[in-house]
């Protein structure tokens, strides 16, 4: 029995033996800080805390660029090339290393649009555990840290156990990115332990249904066909709250990735480690399990993946390139994988091709490409028995949409000095709700939660489409002193931020001056 307590904007809905129990509240008048909507605690023992499934989705941005807009007008045309990042990396419990700026390959061009980051064997103690779903880990911290000054910002994020998925966006992208929904599967001990399992994200962007999927799998070289019946497992047993794509395989574009174990099998170490050390490694790919299971699973022939040309990922000597040298010795591996899957196309009958032939059908409307322009791993990272895996896509689509829901603009000028005044237009139906905000985000920040202030939307109803509401922030919640800033709407039925305003300053207050905090400009000299 599972007993859980979820909580969306004004709701609280209780859950228990699959029947759900509702509870509505009206929002109170003050409160210290907004709820970040789509967190979820699962009621276990204490041993079973280490599977706590404990979401803050929270999705924000940081443009750098002072000309950028937040509005429609400067999203792009309707057809548009998207760049996708991804990594997957079993850290083996490892504290991050100091940099990872060449693992997400931030200098190369065209930049990123995206970012997909899935961990597994994130250090998972429970006290350890219990400490990150408060504050965030070392590893999401380190990834905050390194992408907010490139202007991403954190959309969301999965943890179970040691498995961890985040995502992160460019600003530009956040108003298009929605109805995002995680969930997770335990696969150790018979389901009931979450050391191995797959956790998943899914979203709409600019309007095409995309899934991530990162899994942990079965290890030993025998256990092939386990690993297979994990994934098989994952795929029937993860459900989204969606009335078209409730499951992964029915998302558009599926990304499967994670440390998924297979081994190279039949070769001895010798032969192995020849064909590695001569760059020879298709040698090894008709033995490679994953390659050899494509020919015979029919849902693994619907998945695509980049030519292994690159070392074996699995099992190095810490700090080193050099392969276990321990008592084990364990045979190199292609463990760290990441494929693709586009949705084939319906199979139609001829009476259906017959009434439909008429009409585009979405896939020849709204065709999604995806090329893979990268895959590699990179072997100077030390900190685990692993090394991380690298892939780079370009995504080719024509958006769906490109309005935003709402939009913001700060009125007059900003300091501490004055109250402050912003108007917000809801410009398309929505899930609305009396608990959405909008906080004042510093340039550079990094998720949702990074706010400097808030304020509630309309209170006691939701605003009307094409209603202007003007809303008020206490001169005693802004800053102090100057700064590059944008307002950001918050939907807690979304879980995101939907809307920004363009980019505004603060300027230095009175107060700032006067404690000495500016330099006092007096006839044109700094004092």
């Amino acid at each position: 029995m599972e007993n859980y307590i979820e909580i969306h904007g004004n709701s609280i809905e209780f859950l228990r033996d699959n029947s759900a129990h509702h509870c509505h509240w009206p929002r109170p008048s003050s409160l210290a800080a907004p709820p970040l909507a789509g967190w979820c605690l699962n009621m276990f023992s204490f041993i079973d805390c280490c599977c706590i499934f404990a979401i803050f989705k929270t999705p924000a941005e940081s443009p750098q660029d002072r000309g950028l807009s937040m509005s429609a007008q400067n999203v792009g045309s309707r057809a548009g090339a998207f760049r996708l990042h991804m990594v997957t990396w079993n850290v083996g419990t490892a504290e991050p290393p100091a940099d990872v700026r060449s693992l997400l390959q931030l200098d190369l061009q065209p930049a990123t649009d995206l970012f997909v980051v899935g961990l597994q064997e994130v250090n998972a103690t429970p006290v350890r555990y219990i400490s990150d779903l408060i504050s965030e880990d070392s590893w999401s911290h380190l990834l905050m840290d390194t992408l907010a000054p490139m202007g991403f910002i954190k959309v969301t994020s999965v943890r179970m156990q040691g498995l961890l998925l985040i995502l992160f966006a460019k600003q530009v992208h956040l108003p298009f990115i929605r109805d995002i929904q995680s969930t997770y599967t335990r696969t150790g001990l018979f389901g009931y332990w979450g050391n191995k399992g797959g956790v998943s994200v899914r979203f709409s962007f600019y309007g095409h249904m995309l899934c991530f999927l990162n899994c942990h799998l079965a290890a030993h070289m025998n256990y092939a066909l386990q690993r297979m019946d994990e994934f098989e497992y994952i795929l029937d047993t993860q459900d989204f709250d969606m009335y078209n794509t409730p499951q992964v395989l029915d998302h558009k574009v599926v990304f499967w990735f994670g440390d998924l174990n297979f081994r190279i099998a039949d070769h001895g170490m010798h032969f192995l480690r020849s064909s590695i050390n001569n760059g020879r490694f298709n040698l090894l790919w008709d033995k490679d399990q994953l390659t050899m299971m494509k020919k015979k699973e029919p849902i693994l022939q619907e998945f695509e993946e980049g030519p292994l040309c690159f070392k074996p990922t699995y099992k190095f000597d810490r700090f080193s390139e050099t392969y276990d040298t321990s008592g084990k010795k364990r045979k190199p591996a292609w463990t760290d994988r990441i494929l693709w899957r586009i949705k084939p196309k319906a199979i139609e009958t001829e009476d259906e091709n017959r009434s439909t032939s008429s009409s585009l059908s979405d896939d020849d409307e709204y065709p999604i490409k995806v090329t893979q322009d990268m895959y590699t791993c990179d072997v100077s990272y030390g900190v685990s028995d692993h090394k991380p895996v690298i892939a780079a896509f370009n995504l080719e689509m024509r958006k769906k949409v490109e309005t935003p829901l709402v939009t913001l603009t700060a009125e007059g000028h900003w300091s501490a000095d004055e109250d402050a005044t912003f108007t917000y237009t809801i410009l398309e139906n929505f899930e609305s709700s009396t608990w959405d905000w909008i906080g004042l985000y510093k340039i550079g920040f990094k998720s949702a939660s990074d706010y400097s202030t808030f304020a509630w939307v309309k209170d006691d109803e939701v605003a009307a489409n094409g209603e202007v509401v003007t809303v008020q922030m206490s001169k005693n919640e802004l800053p102090l002193l100057a700064g590059d800033y944008v307002l950001g709407y918050f939907s807690t039925n979304m879980q995101t931020l939907i809307a920004f305003s363009p980019i505004f300053q603060i300027l230095a207050s009175q107060q700032a001056v006067m404690e000495g905090l500016v330099p006092q400009n007096i006839n044109g000299h700094e004092k």
